[in-house]
C-alpha cells in the first residue's frame, strides 16, 4: 500500500496553502463580518484553477483526479470556511451534475465558463418543508408543448445569487410513477428566465462570506431541452451529486480541524501561565494530542473515499463515513481550539472563533450526521 502523494499532488497543496495564507487569510475576518461575498477572492481562485478540477480540459477543466481536488478544498478549508463552501459547491454541486449528467450540448454551453470561474452555477435541492426527505420536492415542473412549467421553491442554495451566478440545477416533481412514488427530474434554470428568482439570505451564523440562496419559480418556463439526463432520473442524479458533494464536505471539516489544531498549537506555546507555555501542560497536551490523532485518522478515510471514487470503485458508504467523521473531528477540534484560547477564543479578533461557528453546517449540509448513519447503517446491512 502506498500512502504517499505524487508531486503534482504536494505541489498543489504547497501552491494552494500559500495562496490561502496570503490572498484570503487576511481579509476572511473582514468579509465574516461584514457578510461579504468577494469577487476579488472569487476571481483569484478562479486563475489558481480552482473550477472545473476533475473535469477534462475538452470543456475547460484541469482533468486532475478527485484526490486533488479534495487536496485544493481541504488547504482553502485550513484557512476559511466561506471560501471552501464557494470551491466545494462550486465544484461538487454546480459542476458536477453537468459534467456527469449533460449531454454535450448542455456541457458545451455551460461548462467552459463554470470552469473558467468567470460563473457559478447551483444545485436546487433543499426546500424548505423538504431537507433530510429531499425525494419528497414539492416543486413541480409539468411538460407543455412549448416547454417545461416550473412552479415552487427552494432554500439554503450556495452560488445562486451572485453577480456571476449563471443559473440552477432544480429537482424537480415532473410526474407520478406507476408506483405511486412521485418523479423526480432535474431541470436547467438559466438566471434571468421570466418567473424565476433567486434571493441572497442573510442573517447567517456560519460562512457569512458565502452566497446562500432562496430560489422562486412562478410559471417559470423553460425549453425542453433543459431537461438533465433522462426524465425522472432525478433521484439518481442527486444521490450521485451528493455522494461527491459528502467528499467535498469531507474535506472541509479536514482542512477545517487542521486550521483549528494550528491555532491552537501555536496560542498554546505563545500563552504563558503559571511560568510557562500552557502546552507544557498535560491537559492541553493532551487536547493537542487528540487532535492530531483524529486529523490523522479523519484524513486517511477521506483520501481513500476519494482512490476508490478515482479508481471507479464504490465509494457511497466511505462517502458517508467520510463525511460524518471529518464533520465531527472538526467539531471536537474546533471546542479544543477555543478553549485552549480561553477568553481570547469567543473573540471575533481570533479566527478560533469563526470556525468555531463555521463546522456547525458541516453536521447539517450535504445530509445531517444522522442522515450519514442511516446512510451507512444501510450500506453495512443493519437496516
Amino acid at each position: 500500500m502506498d500512502f504517499s502523494l505524487s508531486m503534482e499532488q504536494e505541489i498543489l497543496r504547497n501552491s494552494v496553502r500559500d495562496f490561502a495564507e496570503k490572498e484570503i487569510k487576511p481579509v476572511a475576518g473582514e468579509l465574516d463580518e461584514k457578510e461579504e461575498f468577494s469577487y476579488d477572492t472569487m476571481r483569484k481562485m478562479a486563475e489558481l484553477g480552482l473550477f472545473g478540477m476533475f473535469v477534462s480540459e475538452r470543456y475547460g477543466g484541469q482533468g486532475m483526479d478527485y484526490v486533488s481536488y479534495i487536496i485544493a478544498t481541504e488547504e482553502i478549508a485550513r484557512v476559511d470556511g466561506s471560501h471552501a463552501a464557494t470551491v466545494a459547491a462550486g465544484n461538487s454541486l454546480g459542476i458536477g451534475p453537468l459534467y456527469y449528467f449533460g449531454n454535450d450540448e448542455q456541457k458545451e454551453r455551460y461548462l467552459p465558463k463554470l470552469c473558467s470561474g468567470s460563473a457559478l452555477w447551483g444545485f436546487g435541492l433543499t426546500e424548505p418543508n423538504a431537507g433530510s426527505d429531499a425525494s419528497n420536492s414539492r416543486t413541480t415542473a409539468v411538460l407543455k408543448e412549448d416547454g417545461w412549467i416550473i412552479n415552487g421553491s427552494k432554500i439554503f442554495i450556495t452560488n445562486a445569487s451572485t453577480e456571476i451566478s449563471s443559473g440552477v440545477t432544480a429537482l424537480c416533481r415532473s410526474g407520478t410513477r406507476e408506483d405511486g412514488r412521485p418523479e423526480l427530474s432535474c431541470i436547467l434554470v438559466e438566471n434571468g428566465t421570466p418567473g424565476y428568482e433567486a434571493r441572497e439570505m442573510h442573517g447567517k451564523m456560519m460562512w457569512r462570506a458565502s452566497n446562500t440562496s432562496e430560489l422562486y419559480f412562478d410559471d417559470c418556463r423553460v425549453a425542453k431541452e433543459n431537461l438533465l439526463g433522462p426524465r425522472g432520473n432525478g433521484f439518481y442524479q442527486m444521490m450521485q451529486t451528493l455522494d461527491g458533494g459528502r467528499l467535498s464536505v469531507g474535506a472541509m471539516g479536514l482542512g477545517g480541524a487542521q486550521g483549528c489544531f494550528e491555532l491552537a498549537l501555536r496560542y498554546s506555546k505563545e500563552r504563558v501561565q503559571f511560568g510557562k507555555p500552557i502546552s507544557n501542560f498535560q491537559v492541553n497536551a493532551f487536547k493537542l494530542a487528540d487532535m492530531a490523532l483524529e486529523i490523522e485518522c479523519a484524513r486517511l478515510l477521506l483520501y481513500k473515499a476519494c482512490w476508490l471514487r478515482d479508481n471507479d470503485k464504490p465509494f457511497s458508504k466511505e462517502a458517508a463515513m467520510a463525511k460524518l467523521h471529518c464533520s465531527e473531528v472538526m467539531y471536537r477540534c474546533a471546542n479544543h481550539a477555543v478553549q485552549l484560547h480561553g477568553g481570547y477564543g469567543l473573540m471575533k479578533e481570533y479566527d478560533v472563533e469563526r470556525f468555531y461557528r463555521d463546522q456547525k453546517l458541516l453536521e447539517v449540509g450535504e445530509g445531517t450526521s444522522e442522515v450519514q448513519r442511516i446512510v451507512i447503517s444501510r450500506l453495512i446491512g443493519a437496516l
